[in-house]
């Protein structure tokens, strides 16, 4: 089971060592021509040799992508069996106490509905950029096909999401306009968006390839981008808002399936982790003195930005929440999301002020099964009966 606290800084992929922790220094020291050389071209008479393990890397490999074995990077393989597992379609869900809660007068207060209407104007597009970011940008840059296989599983749980968020407005009768629209209206939704385009840009950009310092730079600084800072905090405010709900027993429906979404985020933010580490691994020289200040600096806005949003979805407290105790969330996660890729923490002593998240992740809850499937629910190949 996935855990909120997992360092996966402290758990490399097998096989690997600790990234270098600081290679200003000696880089700086080579030679301006040597300054950075890529993995040489194979010959047409190579290229059709087997793949050897060895050969293999994350970004810039030269062996053949399609050949998925033999496996390197066997934590990606079992990370989409993982995956498979956990398949599950957001219309198994029910939604009828839902509907009966949200069309009731006294069913909500006006600022949980706010919170709710506001949770969807994000979530409705925020996985519609992460797949178009996985399928036209990170996947062909991609070298290892375990790694590919793996997106192409992640890319389909973002459509899953998107229908979820889907469902669920289609479910309460929303105006469909006003809610999917929201990231061009809502100024905290569209700062956040506005935020992550250019690094989706970036890698989406058909003239983009990798090769050189600079690009690979950038093609690691948006993979952080998106697994720490979107998948791994942009999207906790919201998670927490409505499974808060949850707790209370209002918009049960709902709940159940932000927290499948939220199982599976947790596995994308993972995987991110794992392939950032394993590219500084295989290429210690892109991780600088001067790359590692810049994405301080990133995390450093994305909270400022997550924290507006937790003012913007709840400008008075509510379901026992507030703001100002977001800022203190938002600042834990953001040192944990830092941990794990080798950063030191940037706010001191920052605490997790809603531990029930944790469980909430792991998952592990006791339901009535003719009410509910279980939370933990995996696909009946992947169950074992011993």
């Amino acid at each position: 089971m996935l855990q909120f606290e997992d360092a996966v800084v402290n758990n490399p992929a097998p096989g690997l060592q600790p990234a270098v922790a600081d290679t200003a220094v000696a880089y700086a020291a080579r030679p301006q021509q040597a300054q950075y050389a890529p993995p040489p071209r194979l010959t047409d008479t190579a290229k059709m040799r087997r793949v050897n393990i060895a050969d293999k890397r994350i970004i810039n490999g030269q062996t053949d992508v399609n050949q998925l074995v033999p496996f390197k990077y066997k934590w990606a393989w079992d990370k989409y069996l993982s995956a498979c597992a956990n398949h599950w379609m957001p219309q198994e869900i029910q939604m009828s106490r839902d509907i009966e809660l949200w069309k009731s007068p006294n069913g909500l207060t006006e600022d949980e509905r706010r919170l709710v209407k506001r949770n969807l104007g994000f979530f409705v597009t925020a996985d519609s950029l992460a797949a178009n970011n996985i399928v036209l940008g990170t996947y062909r840059h991609i070298t290892a096909p375990e790694c590919r296989q793996y997106l192409l599983r992640q890319a389909f749980e973002e459509a899953i999401h998107t229908h979820a968020y889907q469902y669920i407005v289609e479910s309460l009768g929303l105006n469909e306009g006003e809610v999917f629209n929201a990231y061009h209206e809502i100024a905290s939704i569209r700062a956040k968006d506005e935020f992550l385009i250019p690094f989706i840009d970036t890698l989406t950009n058909p003239t983009f390839k990798t090769g050189t310092l600079e690009t690979d730079q950038a093609l690691l600084k948006s993979l952080i981008v998106f697994a720490c800072l979107m998948e791994g905090l942009f999207f906790y405010v919201g998670f927490t808002q409505i499974l808060a709900l949850g707790r209370q027993n209002k918009m049960t429906g709902a709940a159940e399936q932000y927290q499948y979404i939220l199982r599976d985020e947790s596995m994308h933010c993972n995987f991110g982790i794992d392939v950032i580490n394993t590219i500084k691994m295989e290429n210690p020289h892109l991780w600088t003195t001067e790359f590692r200040d810049g994405i301080r600096e990133l995390f450093k806005q994305g909270v400022e930005l997550e924290y507006r949003y937790a003012e913007d979805t709840m400008p008075r407290g509510v379901l026992g929440l507030n703001a100002a105790m977001f800022k203190e969330y938002l600042r834990f996660i953001a040192n944990r999301r830092a941990q794990q890729i080798g950063l030191d923490p940037m706010f001191d002593g920052a605490s997790n002020p809603f531990p029930w998240m944790a469980e909430m992740i792991d998952l592990k809850k006791e339901k009535n099964f003719f009410e509910t499937r279980v939370t933990e629910y995996q696909t009946g190949g992947a169950l074992n009966w011993d």
